[in-house]
């Protein structure tokens, strides 16, 4: 596998940290766009994981850092569920103007509900993943759902995310209230796969229910029993997840 670091500019001009994986000496069959969760990052061991299944299997990836998370510039704090897609957005035009365009989009948890919004928006796309995605953009806040209050009062508050300080500001929860997932997810033109196990106690499985409910055919559901959240528990889970994404991919992109 060949690893390349790269960067391109973000929501807020921003520079964001990305990573392009490809097969090593092999004709690439398509470039897959992978958006990690909230307030994670590109180089969490299950991400790299599923990339490296897929470029065994002759899949390009490229996996970045949102704006003010990992190795990107920026402000965690100026940033929400908006600017998350309009990185998205940039990362496919990245890929369109130096490799290929993305045929294959991929989200895991918030970045998942990012990618179910955002995927018309990307021609190119043939199918969309989704891996531990809420169905709703508010879903998101009950994670620090103690200080919402705070954070209305003061205009922002300090949480803890994954046991990390964030300054989470007013006009994230704002932002939140301001978009309909099941709408996009009704309008889906792609063909759509969604992950996610029974046991995750951060996005409950009924999630996966109502984007299952909602969304048109073709679709796709695959659970991944036993597995949690991040898919750390048992490393097996983030390995089945690249290797059925590119047996399933291939279906769509062979034309």
């Amino acid at each position: 596998m060949q690893s390349e670091n790269i960067s391109f500019k973000g929501a807020f001009g921003d520079e964001l940290s990305a990573r392009l994986d490809r097969p090593d000496g092999n004709e690439i069959k398509g470039w897959v766009l992978f958006a990690h969760g909230f307030s994670i990052g590109k180089d969490l061991k299950p991400i790299r994981t599923i990339s490296k299944a897929l470029v065994e299997e002759g899949y390009g990836m490229l996996r970045f850092d949102f704006t003010g998370l990992g190795q990107s510039g920026g402000n965690f704090s100026d940033t929400n569920f908006s600017s998350n897609v309009a990185d998205i957005l940039a990362a496919a035009k990245y890929l369109r103007e130096n490799e290929m365009p993305p045929c294959i989009l991929i989200g895991h948890s918030f970045g998942g509900t990012a990618s179910l919004k955002v995927a018309d928006e990307i021609p190119e796309c043939k199918a969309v993943a989704t891996i531990g995605a809420p169905c709703d953009t508010t879903h998101i806040v009950h994670q620090f759902a103690d200080q919402i209050e705070e954070i209305e009062e003061e205009g922002e508050a300090k949480v803890l995310l994954g046991g990390r300080p964030f300054i989470i500001k007013e006009q994230f929860l704002d932002d939140i209230e301001n978009h309909d997932i099941a709408m996009e997810i009704g309008d889906l033109p792609q063909a759509l796969l969604i992950f996610h196990s029974p046991q995750d106690a951060v996005v409950g499985i009924e999630n996966a229910a109502h984007i299952y409910t909602k969304a048109k055919h073709p679709k796709s559901f695959v659970s991944l029993d036993g597995a949690d959240h991040l898919l750390l528990r048992n490393k097996k889970d983030a390995d089945y997840v690249g290797r059925v994404l590119a047996a399933w991919s291939s279906r769509y992109i062979s034309d």
